[in-house]
């Protein structure tokens, strides 16, 4: 199907955060003194170029409520570290229609690795 509305996209949404990989990701700060610390999980963005790939990250009580804070290699206009969290990985898309509406989904293929691979792959 070439073509889906927005109900469709939003039925389909894939589970971003599950509790095994909320398990695997090492808590805020823990590989701060590694040079080369383990990338864990690969979000992205399937009809456009962002990538979200997640280092550490913690559950954190906001103003809204619970969200998980990530810190990670982000690759969008730029290449830079920084955080982001679940929420703002599942309202990027929100008011957009068509494909650029499809959300953002998790790479189920990402093997957990060393930093410089993971940037190494990337710019291939």
């Amino acid at each position: 199907m070439l073509w889906m509305d927005n109900a469709s996209i939003t039925a389909n949404v894939m589970q971003l955060l599950t509790e095994e990989l909320k398990k695997q990701i090492p808590a805020l700060y823990s590989q701060e003194n590694s040079t080369d610390p383990i990338v864990i999980c690969k979000f992205f963005d399937p009809t456009g170029s962002w990538t979200w790939y997640v280092i550490e990250g913690e559950e954190k009580e906001y103003d809204y409520g619970k969200d998980f804070l990530f810190f990670g290699y982000v690759v969008g206009f730029e290449a830079e570290f920084g955080y982001f969290t679940l929420n703002q990985l599942l309202t990027a898309k929100q008011g957009l229609k068509g494909m650029q509406a499809v959300p953002i989904e998790r790479d189920l293929y990402f093997t957990p690795d060393k930093l410089s691979k993971v940037i190494e792959k990337h710019n291939k």
